[in-house]
């Protein structure tokens, strides 16, 4: 199976438990007693995202509370919710959907408890590439010993050079699973290009050494957001040129939304960077695809291929045009 075709592939980023929504957000309704987001499910009727319980009951710190409404989808094992942004992000371009729960609990025996309902749960509704997402080896294995292969190839997010994260290489293995590794280094995180190429190279080998074929591999450079650091969307982007040029089969992908945290227009600045990742050499992108559309951006790359020679006489950029005009 080949994620994406020939074009870009779309990681939807939505279904983490650290999103929050402001309690100010004029989504947010008052409906009797409760408070909630309402929505529409995927049977067409309105329902109302419960989130009383996360909801300051202090009118002076409603405004400004964040408000844990993924989090609180989980715990409500709210399945319309669920299921409206699971097939929200297909519908939008997605093609993997990442599933978080780190933020469920401290306990990782809870934490793999969320993961194994949460795995189950979504591939109820989709056989689409499930990424199993956590800091945790023992929550990834727990996702991945109940997740259905008989639907689609897991997705492990992800290994990096961090003690104990190494068994993730195996697991890897064992589940045939994609493995994402981020460029996070033994001392913490990286905090210029040369340190994330160090660190995936590295990181790199040790795939070598299990095995894992180029194709499988999905590399995170790792975005930190603009307004913390005014040079780390430059280090992210001149990482990925460089890893493309040493690793020209590898999936090249990042968090591409961070780069935006704390800043106003979102939209307009991640729209920015992804253009920019996908000129360097990113073949992957990981997004809020309902905020910042796919379409363009797999447009933006045949185009780009095409025009700078990366795509031989043109030719995938041709087929995917008569594929466009047949729809």
């Amino acid at each position: 199976m080949t994620i994406g075709g020939d074009g870009l592939i779309v990681i939807g980023e939505n279904l983490n438990a650290t999103r929050k929504i402001k309690g100010s957000s004029p989504a947010i309704v008052t409906d009797g007693d409760r408070k909630g987001l309402p929505y529409t499910d995927l049977s067409g009727k309105r329902r109302l995202l419960d989130l009383t319980d996360v909801f300051p009951k202090d009118p002076d710190e409603q405004a400004s509370a964040m408000v844990p409404y993924v989090a609180q989808c989980f715990r409500n094992r709210d399945l319309g919710y669920l299921g409206m942004a699971v097939h929200g992000q297909l519908r939008a371009g997605a093609h993997i959907i990442d599933l978080c729960v780190d933020e469920m609990s401290p306990y990782s025996e809870e934490r793999m408890a969320w993961m194994e309902w949460l795995v189950r749960a979504v591939q109820e509704m989709t056989e689409a590439v499930v990424s199993i997402d956590s800091s945790d080896p023992a929550t990834i294995e727990a996702g991945l010993k109940v997740h259905d292969r008989a639907k689609s190839r897991p997705f492990i997010n992800s290994v990096n050079l961090e003690d104990g994260r190494h068994v993730l290489h195996a697991m890897a293995k064992d589940y045939n699973a994609y493995l994402a590794g981020n460029a996070s280094g033994q001392a913490g995180m990286p905090y210029s290009a040369e340190e994330r190429v160090e660190n995936l190279v590295e990181l790199s080998k040790q795939m070598d050494a299990h095995s894992i074929p180029m194709e499988d591999r999905f590399l995170d450079a790792l975005v930190f957001p603009v307004g913390a650091g005014s040079a780390y969307g430059a280090h992210y982007l001149d990482a990925v040129a460089q890893l493309r040029a040493i690793f020209p089969d590898v999936h090249l992908f990042g968090g591409h939304s961070n780069i935006s945290f704390g800043l106003p227009n979102r939209k307009m600045l991640n729209d920015a960077f992804v253009i920019l990742s996908i000129l360097a050499g990113c073949d992957t992108i990981m997004v809020d695809p309902l905020t910042n559309v796919p379409e363009r951006y797999v447009e933006f790359k045949f185009a780009a291929d095409a025009v700078t020679g990366k795509d031989e006489s043109c030719i995938r950029y041709i087929a995917w045009f008569r594929q466009t005009q047949a729809r």
